[in-house]
This record gives structure tokens, sequence and C-alpha cells, in this order.
């Protein structure tokens, strides 16, 4: 064991190479970690602005000079400034020489704010660091090469795909000017969103059900079927603790426009805008109750398409076209059911309370016909678990 100890110091004497290829990597390392300290740092900020930016994306930023943090922000609003702007101004002349954390590219054209690279170039900074690339085919990349062109350092990759998870939603909408889907549910350890005689107040408890109401505030748009508002009357609003949320576009599938006109969201569509989607040949048959409608603020889309139901495909298309980036689907099964055989659903949030409510007739979270076999069941990946009190929340992507 002695002569062990002995011969390194002389190996790194003899090998003074070694000790330097020794402190570059362990500084390499450090520089990292830094690296991802602070991006998640951009991160977090970036999420304060979750469910006000839309049609933006979420985005934080940190500036640090000389181990310190000397400014940061994040977009807080569409149409206001940037999350590179705030702080900018946060750290007023320290921004020069510093390091810029942001989780997007920061980006080179003028839309509604000016270019957020020249204010970066004139302000001095030294060193960029981004997540990722913007997907936006007006930047793509420019961006960091406006950067690079007027002398300034850039790295790009720091917690990717953090980065993309958080603006999942953008990422999609902005590349395919598609809104990004989510179909949640809510059902028992057995399997029922309801039991044999209907009532579903309620599958889950309150932590669960105030965390649907934080979706609800993050998303563009609600989607339900008719059936789910005749059988439970549902307000489809944001209710948050402590705090105002965003209330959704409220969508109601309706073919043939049989909805009641003293359903809560036709009561409260003056407050709360409201679309019911309907089949062409519906509203041509009730033409009074599309007035009836339209009269107490509610909005009636025809969804053009072949079949006796609302073509969800097409009126996936319709709200894209529309500026609705994001959708929540609440159900009820049917629509559940049509939105997987449509191949509409990037996101699956299932609630599971621990709860057994039994019955033949108690139904499940997913209708339609379902697959034959189960080779071709719906496969969800990169599943993920977290605790909402009593209740447990599986997310996973199709």
């Amino acid at each position: 064991m002695g002569s062990i100890v002995w011969a390194m110091p002389v190996i790194l004497t003899y090998f003074p190479e070694e000790r330097e290829i020794r402190f570059l990597l362990d500084r390499q390392v450090s520089t990292l970690n830094l690296d991802e300290q602070y991006m998640q740092q951009a991160l977090d900020l970036a999420a304060r602005g979750m469910g006000w930016t839309s049609p933006n994306p979420m985005v934080g930023a940190v500036l640090v000079r000389d181990g310190q943090v000397v400014g940061e922000g994040f977009h807080r609003r569409a149409g206001t400034p940037h999350a590179e702007i705030h702080a900018l101004q946060a750290a007023g002349p320290m921004a020069r020489g510093a390091t810029l954390y942001v989780n997007l590219e920061p980006c080179c054209h003028h839309g509604r704010t000016p270019p957020c690279t020249e204010a970066i170039i004139q302000a001095g900074v030294a060193r960029v660091v981004a997540a990722m690339e913007d997907p936006n085919p007006l930047v793509a990349g420019r961006g960091l090469e406006r950067l690079r062109t007027a002398g300034i350092q850039t790295e790009c990759g720091v917690l990717a795909d953090q980065a993309r998870r958080l603006n999942e939603v953008f990422c999609k909408y902005i590349s395919t000017g598609l809104p990004y889907v989510v179909m949640k549910a809510a059902m028992t350890l057995d399997g029922r969103i309801a039991t044999r005689t209907g009532d579903s107040r309620w599958v889950t408890g309150p932590e669960a059900r105030q965390h649907v109401h934080q979706l609800r505030h993050r998303y563009d748009a609600i989607m339900v079927g008719v059936g789910t508002v005749v059988a439970d009357n549902p307000r489809l609003t944001t209710r948050l603790a402590g705090m105002n949320g965003k209330n959704p576009l409220r969508v109601i599938v309706d073919s043939t426009l049989r909805i009641s006109l003293d359903a809560e969201v036709v009561l409260s569509a003056s407050v709360v805008p409201t679309v019911v989607a309907c089949l062409a040949s519906a509203s041509g048959q009730r033409d009074r109750i599309r007035g009836q409608l339209a009269a107490r603020g509610v909005e009636v889309w025809e969804v053009p398409g072949e079949g006796p139901r609302v073509d969800l495909i097409n009126l996936v298309h319709l709200m894209g076209k529309k500026g609705i980036t994001s959708i929540l689907v609440e159900g009820g099964a049917e629509v559940h059911g049509a939105c997987l055989t449509a191949g509409i659903v990037d996101k699956v949030m299932i609630y599971i309370a621990p709860k057994i409510a039994g019955g033949r007739e108690a139904p499940g979270p997913v209708g339609g016909h379902g697959v034959q076999v189960m080779a071709d069941a719906v496969g969800v990946k990169d599943l993920q678990v977290c605790r909402l009190g009593p209740d447990v929340l599986l997310t996973g992507y199709l």
C-alpha cells in the first residue's frame, strides 16, 4: 500500500501534462454544473409566465457576471418585452461582459417587439447560453448566428430536454400550425369515471381538482362533448385559490345542436368565451337554436366533414387557424375515444383515485369501439408519476 501512495506524486512529477488535463476536466465539469444551475433558474423563471404568454413561448433569462446574478426576467405576456430585455434592464451596465442564460434562442426578427439579439449585442454581453434553438422558422438558429457574428460566444443544448418539455405547446404549434392536444381524465382504481348511475362528484380529491384548474389556466381551450354538458352541467372555468386564473375558450362538441339554453356554459357565455362546434347540416336545420345561442354570446362553428359526428381532425385544424395553440380535452368517454381514434392527442393526463366503484355499467374514461386486439392498443411513452394528496397523476406522451 505504501508503494502505491508513493508512486502517485512521481507519476504527476514526470507527467505534468496530466495535472493540466485533470485541471481542465475539473474546470469543464464545474462550468457545466454552473451552466445547468443557471439554466434551471432560467427555466424556473420562464414557468412563471405559464398560461399568459400564448401564442408566444415561456422564456426566462438570467445574467451572471463574476459568479453573481446581476439581472433576471421572464416573458410575462404576448406583446410585452421578452425575458432578455427584462434581464438586461435589471442588470444595467453590469450586463457588459456577463453571461446570459436563456431557455430559448434569442429572437432576431421584428415582431410585436424588436429583436433581442440587437439589445444583447448593444449591452456588451460576452457569452450566451441557450437551452435550445427556436423552432420558429423566422429564427431557427439565426439568432445565435447573429450573436456569433457580433463576437459573442454562444452555446446551445444545456437542459435541452427540459426546455422542450416546458414549451411543448409552442414547439408543435409554431412548426405545424396545429394546437397541442392534452387528454385529461379522472378515474377510480378500477377504471371508472362515474358510478353506474352517472354520479361523478367527486372522483378525485381537492388537490387533484385544484391541479386541473391549473391546467385550465395553462391551455388556450378546453373541449368537452355535449354529453358531458347534459350530464354534469359544468362551468368549465378556472378557479385557483389565491390567484386570478385565465379562463380557457370553452369548446362544446355538439353535432346536432342539442345543448340546453339553460346550461351553465351558455348562461355565462357573455363573460367566458364559448363555442359550440356542430355539423354544417345541424345549424341549417336548427337556425332558431343557433340564433338563441348567438343572442347569449355563444359562437357556433360549422365544421365540415362527412358522417353523423363532428370531424375532430377538421375541428382541430380550424382551431389552429384561429390561433388556438393548445386544447385540454376533458371528456367524456365518447369524446376521448373519438380523439384517440382521430389521432389528434399528443399527451394524456390520468388522475387515479384510491377508490373502487364497481359495476358493469359504470363508464370508463375512453369510449368508442376500441381496438380488437391488444397489439393495436394505443401506446403511451415517457410515463411520469406524481402524488396529489391521496390521488396519483399519470402523465404520458403518444
